[in-house]
C-alpha cells in the first residue's frame, strides 16, 4: 500500500491504489479546499507533488484545461481531486495562505 506524504506538515497515511489523492489529504486531517465536489472545475485543490509523480494517474483533458487558468502553475501541479494513487509512495507539498497562494 502506497504511503502519502503531506507538506509542510510532514504526516503521513497509507492509501489505497486506485483512490483520490484527495480523499487521502482529508483523511489525514489536513485542510484542503474542494467546492466543486471533485469535478475539476474550481482549483481549489491544486497542490505540488514533490516525489511519485509517475505512480499517479495521468492527467486528463479536465483537469490539464483547469491548471492551465490557475496562477502558480508548474510542472509538479496537480488536482488532488483529478490524481488517483499507483503502487508507489507519493509526497505532496499543498499549497494555501501559508504559502502565499
Amino acid at each position: 500500500m502506497p504511503t502519502l506524504t503531506i507538506m509542510p506538515s510532514g504526516k503521513t497515511i497509507q492509501a489505497e491504489p486506485g483512490s483520490r489523492l484527495l480523499d487521502a489529504i482529508i483523511a489525514a486531517g489536513e485542510k484542503i479546499v474542494s467546492k466543486c465536489g471533485g469535478e475539476a472545475q474550481c482549483g481549489g485543490c491544486h497542490l505540488f507533488v514533490q516525489q511519485g509523480r509517475k505512480s499517479l494517474s495521468k492527467m486528463q483533458r479536465a483537469e490539464n484545461d483547469k491548471l492551465d487558468t490557475i496562477v502558480g502553475v508548474g510542472s509538479k501541479s496537480r488536482l488532488a481531486c483529478q490524481a488517483l494513487f499507483g503502487a508507489d509512495d507519493v509526497t505532496v507539498e499543498l499549497l494555501g495562505f501559508d504559502s502565499g497562494f
